[in-house]
């Protein structure tokens, strides 16, 4: 049986959990408290951080290594395009995640011209989403599961108005309609 360490707020977390409901794939959820975290934490990821993935005595921290674990792992359906340059495409956006993250968390720190520079990272988005329904491409997959946390959280939890990128919005629009992106959302909303 899989078990995640998981945080309801962490959107990290949230990649993983987005994957498991895509695939199907049963699993208990252990909740750590990120403002008092248990010392066994440590125990399954030095860094004390979450999402971990435990099945059986095997460990795995990290979200974008955890999701493709998952997809090779149980490869039905997979979340990478068949399509060898969108794949590429797709696995060069999560490296380059950071580049959302940190006007994100800039802004949520409340620092002066967060919230231009995360501006300028949805229009780059925006403007990859001119002519494509997805991140990486033509299907829906593990691109699109490493940005959205960070975008719904964006726009319902700090404010940030996404009227202004009309093809992020669609995307979004489309991902919402996806059991797993929908079940994010009440989380969010939870939060």
């Amino acid at each position: 049986m899989i078990t995640l360490y998981d945080a309801d707020r962490c959107p990290y977390c949230a990649r993983v959990r987005i994957v498991l409901a895509e695939k199907g794939i049963e699993h208990e959820t252990v909740e750590v408290n990120l403002d008092d975290r248990p010392a066994w934490i440590y125990e399954k990821n030095p860094l004390g951080r979450v999402p971990v993935l435990e099945e059986d005595t095997f460990l795995l921290a990290e979200s974008a290594v955890i999701d493709e674990y998952l997809d090779d792992r149980y490869p039905e359906p997979p979340l990478w395009p068949a399509d060898p340059a969108e794949r590429g495409l797709g696995r060069m956006l999560v490296f380059r995640f950071d580049e959302l993250s940190r006007p994100y968390y800039a802004l949520r720190r409340g620092d002066d011209g967060a919230a231009d520079r995360l501006d300028v990272v949805l229009g780059e988005l925006d403007a990859r989403l001119q002519g494509q329904p997805f991140l990486s491409g033509r299907e829906f997959g593990l691109a699109d599961i490493a940005y959205v946390p960070w975008i719904l959280r964006a726009r319902d939890r700090l404010d940030v108005d996404l009227s202004g990128f009309s093809a992020l919005s669609e995307w979004v629009a489309r991902l919402e309609e996806r059991p797993s992106i929908a079940a994010e959302l009440d989380v969010v909303a939870s939060l």
